[in-house]
């Protein structure tokens, strides 16, 4: 669970939040950027979990994708989820496990933080970058990869620093593999004892 601190106008500011600070009372946005804060109306879902409703398109300020993975806060409780289309909007769910002892029902109106999560387009290395902008497929796989799976390609092409000639060779297997929809790495080739 993240430590927050409460605004003195009620806004929470998650210890992970880095030196951002508010902009203002939570509301509706217009014009999303990297982080939001929202106020919102908790709906229900369907198997015991409820939806959270996210005021703007995602697609719009954080890039078009099939899955929006975001981290953040609701009553100032961690969240991780996918902000995916949901009716004639955009929600992320919250399942039972999390919804027990949070105090969050339907109907509440809740305050919510989110930003995506892992690494974005924006964040990676210019060759990384342009690699996946010439395989758009590539590009929109390693987009809906979770971040945990972005940032494993990542390591792995940064783990050849002391061989940068390896690094244009690594990117372009990592193109292959998302050409051919693979969410990890290739094994570490292990070196097996002979006798």
């Amino acid at each position: 669970m993240w430590l927050c601190s409460v605004r003195s106008w009620g806004q929470i500011k998650p210890s992970w939040w880095g030196q951002r600070e508010p902009s203002g009372p939570p509301g509706p946005v217009s014009a999303p950027l990297k982080g939001q804060q929202f106020a919102a109306t908790v709906d229900a879902a369907t198997r015991g979990r409820v939806l959270i409703p996210v005021p703007f398109n995602p697609d719009t300020g954080w890039g078009t994708k099939p899955r929006h993975h975001i981290r953040g806060t609701v009553n100032g409780m961690g969240v991780r989820g996918v902000v995916e289309p949901a009716g004639d909007g955009f929600g992320f769910t919250l399942g039972p496990a999390w919804l027990g002892g949070c105090g969050v029902a339907v109907g509440d109106t809740v305050t919510v933080t989110i930003e995506p999560e892992g690494p974005q387009r924006d964040d990676l290395a210019d060759d990384v970058a342009a690699a996946l902008e010439a395989h758009p497929q590539a590009g929109a796989f390693f987009d809906s990869l979770a971040h945990v799976y972005r940032r494993a390609y990542l390591r792995w092409i940064d783990a050849t620093k002391r061989r940068p000639d390896q690094r244009l060779q690594r990117i372009a297997e990592m193109i292959q593999l998302l050409e051919a929809g693979a969410q990890g790495t290739p094994a570490p080739l292990t070196i097996t004892a002979m006798r």
